[in-house]
């Protein structure tokens, strides 16, 4: 067709005068290919086009051309070609006419097949309908039937689920809601509900370890209300089993056996000994008895929540948490209450709630792997135990009765040895006995000084007397008291001591009994036990029964009578020392001449008690003595004396010769030194009072009154008023005043002045300061009756001396203060 279009165009474009024939060719060859270009459907035209218009002047005019002649060239074609087919078409459309009536017929004929066809198959349409429904039905029975196959098992679980829940088996709970979403929830889960099931568990578990977590909460609320409970239960079973030890040890050479004692936390203790008959069913029926920790408390809130806390895996948590709690709760046990050290019962529940606290531990470490822990126990049991000690220590220096504080001891005691049972380290409870002892030892002492002092309230510090025989081995067997003269006497008689001696020996044995109660169950030697008596003793007799005894001697209502007696006892006491280290040892079985035995200092206390009341004896009759020297009244400007003694110096003489009368029962020396100290203070005071610089004057009268009561105070001394003395010893007191009122009475100073410093002389007592304070007293004397005297030689003659001899002792004075 193209090459047609190309004839046309060729036929219409004249050919152009100035183009070759070649030249032609190629042209029409060139619009050829655009033709057929253009004539392409899939080809691009725009570079066809472009290249008409591109190509050279004219184109466009020649293509123009060239394009009418091949549009008129397809024109001819196409007519040539519907001149040859127009019969045929005419042909077929006549057919088409004829047929047009059969078609129609046919047309009728199958529509009424047809609908033949449809009344008669209706019915089996019908039955084909309900068939495939059934079918269906089928089909959807049996997957639901296998669906549900699948389901149920899922329902039953998770129902399962639900009950146990509801019983509070939280531990099958998990295991069911583990066995649901490993194995059950996977073969359903496109199910809804088994997506709703899903979304619930981890809820559910939320909602167990919230449950659990409470039930662990109340238990260690609980925990905390019978720890007091339980530690009752443990110490009393300790208690037990040490009463059990001590029977076994009494009964251990009849045989051996092994038998159950008490069981713990389930641990049973055996123990060998042989008890007889009765014994044996008590200790059965104790052991029917026997509760432990898990009779007394629930553990299984502990255990489940730790099971569920593990198959959670969370067992950490729990874990941490349950050991902060438990330490929080250790605090809260050791804290005591203010008044605990008021009564035995405080310290009693204290221990409890502490011996309670480490039994619940104790089984929780041995009943559960890993909760708790042997160092997280030691932990808590070394912190507990610095509290504990603190607490002690402080609580027991309240304490001031000797019976709590032994009370608490045995405690102690018992708390170590529970807690030691269960492997606790209780060596520094022990140490703290000894801590615990030495106040023990001050509440007795502080007890035994009341005790002491009311013996010396009610002594009447006289010799006890003795009616009868009876009497008399009263006394001898609760004092040991020996004496051949004495017991050799009718009766009645009398004993030197007075009732407080065997008073006093009977409360220091008390006492040592007292220490011996503390010394029990210690686990301590012998010796030590022996040495801890000692030292106790030792502190009762050198601090408390001292002290008693020295400010019963300072009392002022305590006489030279009482002094006396208390000297005599204080020797008997002394002297009963050594029965009282028999006493110690015939309890301890320790010899007295073991290499570190203790040996009691009761002879140093009675001899420091003795010298105290000697010193007390030499004061007061000082005292004595002093109250009679203030009755002197002497008229100091009489002319001449009265010829007797004075009333004041009589009446002293007669109180000391009844005193020292009572003296002669003292021990040694003690009234010979009471006597020469009476003596030399007397002499003192007689010489004090010339020298009274308040006194101006002395007349020779005067002298002469006062030489007549030195003269009785000589006479009194040479009486032997205490047996002992040798000579004129005791008159030697008053020497002094002898020799100075004989130079005064003779007036022989030539031979007082010319023997002055001669070991020989007979003055020689006589200080020269002395005379000259009261030759100036005379020497006053003489001037105020100057006036007369001058008409009188020997009056003047005399001053004249006075004057002299001042000078000249004057003149010594001066040269021995030089």
């Amino acid at each position: 067709m193209t090459e047609m279009a190309s004839d046309r165009v060729h036929a219409v474009l004249p050919d152009p005068p100035s183009q070759s024939e070649e030249e032609n060719k190629e042209e029409e060859k060139a619009f050829r290919n655009i033709f057929a270009e253009l004539e392409s459907v899939d080809l691009p035209l725009g570079a066809t086009l472009r290249s008409i218009y591109d190509d050279q002047p004219n184109a466009h005019k020649r293509f123009m051309e060239k394009l009418d002649a091949r549009i008129r060239n397809h024109d001819r074609e196409i007519e040539k070609m519907c001149n040859f087919h127009h019969q045929g078409f005419v042909d077929a459309i006549t057919e088409l006419l004829k047929v047009r009536a059969d078609a129609e017929k046919l047309m009728g004929q199958v529509t009424d097949t047809n609908r033949r066809l449809q009344e008669a198959g209706r019915e089996v349409t019908a039955q084909t309908e309900e068939v495939i429904r059934c079918r269906i039905q089928q089909r959807n029975m049996a997957t639901t039937v296998e669906k549900l196959h699948l389901c149920i098992p899922v329902l039953e679980k998770y129902s399962k689920l639900k009950e146990q829940l509801e019983s509070k088996r939280y531990y099958a709970a998990l295991k069911t809601m583990e066995q649901l979403e490993k194995v059950f929830i996977p073969r359903v889960s496109q199910y809804r509900f088994c997506q709703i099931m899903a979304e619930n568990l981890p809820r559910l578990r939320e909602e167990i370890k919230e449950i659990s977590m409470s039930d662990l909460k109340d238990f260690l609320e609980s925990i905390r209300k019978h720890s007091d409970k339980v530690g009752e239960t443990a110490m009393r079973q300790a208690q037990q089993h040490r009463t059990f030890n001590s029977a076994v040890a009494k009964q251990a050479s009849i045989g051996h056996y092994s038998k159950p004692v008490y069981s713990l936390n389930g641990r049973t203790h055996t123990h060998n000994g042989l008890m007889m008959n009765d014994e044996a069913g008590e200790e059965e029926e104790a052991d029917e008895e026997v509760l432990t920790a898990q009779d007394l408390v629930d553990f299984s809130p502990v255990y489940r929540c730790l099971h569920i806390y593990t198959v959670l895996g969370d067992r950490e948590t729990f874990e941490n948490y349950y050991r902060k709690q438990r330490k929080k709760q250790a605090r809260l046990v050791l804290q005591p209450q203010a008044n605990m050290h008021e009564t035995v019962e405080g310290y009693r529940r204290y221990f409890n709630q502490i011996v309670g606290f480490f039994v619940v531990e104790d089984h929780i470490l041995h009943a559960t792997q890993g909760l708790v822990t042997r160092v997280f126990t030691d932990e808590l049991w070394n912190m507990a135990l610095s509290k504990i000690i603190a607490v002690l220590r402080t609580h027991s220096s309240y304490c001031d009765d000797p019976d709590l504080v032994l009370e608490l001891k045995n405690l102690i005691v018992i708390f170590a040895d529970t807690l030691q049972g269960y492997g606790f380290p209780v060596n520094r409870l022990f140490d703290l006995l000894f801590e615990v002892r030495d106040q023990y030892n001050e509440t007795l002492l502080k007890k035994w000084a009341l005790v002491f002092r009311e013996i010396f309230e009610l002594d009447n510090y006289s010799p006890i007397p003795v009616e009868t025989e009876e009497e008399y081995k009263l006394v001898v067997s609760r004092f040991p008291f020996h004496d051949a003269e004495i017991e050799k006497q009718e009766f009645p008689k009398k004993l030197p001591m007075s009732q407080s001696v065997p008073q006093i020996y009977t409360q220091v044995k008390e006492l040592i009994y007292a220490s011996l109660k503390f010394s029990e169950s210690l686990h301590r030697s012998s010796t030590e036990i022996d040495d801890m008596l000692r030292k106790s003793t030792n502190l009762l007799l050198t601090r408390t029964l001292s002290s008693c005894l020295q400010n019963l001697i300072k009392k002022p209502h305590i006489g030279l009578t009482e002094l006396v007696q208390i000297i005599i006892n204080t020797t008997h006491l002394e002297q009963a020392c050594k029965y009282l280290e028999e006493f110690i040892t015939n309890i301890t079985n320790v010899s007295p001449e073991t290499v570190h035995t203790t040996r009691l200092y009761g002879l140093s206390t009675f001899k420091d008690a003795r010298h105290a009341a000697e010193g007390e004896i030499y004061t007061k009759l000082n005292q004595k003595i002093d109250e009679f020297i203030q009755l002197a009244d002497y008229e100091w400007g009489m002319s001449e004396s009265d010829g007797r003694a004075s009333g004041y110096l009589m009446d002293l003489i007669n109180f000391l010769r009844s005193t020292f009368q009572v003296f002669t029962h003292l021990p040694g020396k003690v009234a010979q030194t009471a006597c020469m100290s009476a003596c030399k203070h007397l002499s003192t005071s007689l010489m004090q009072m010339l020298l009274d610089t308040d006194l101006k004057q002395i007349s020779m009268g005067a002298i002469q009154q006062f030489n007549l009561d030195v003269i009785q105070c000589e006479l009194f001394a040479s009486s032997e008023p205490v047996p002992g003395f040798q000579g004129d010893t005791l008159q030697l007191a008053f020497i002094d005043l002898r020799q100075l009122l004989d130079l005064f009475m003779v007036w022989d100073w030539s031979t007082y002045l010319a023997d002055y410093g001669q070991p020989t002389s007979k003055y020689l007592r006589v200080n020269p300061a002395t005379a000259l304070a009261l030759l100036e007293k005379m020497k006053d004397t003489s001037k105020k009756n100057h006036i007369f005297s001058q008409f009188r030689k020997n009056d003047r003659d005399k001053q004249k001396l006075i004057e002299t001899v001042v000078k000249q002792l004057r003149s010594l004075v001066n040269g021995m203060s030089s």
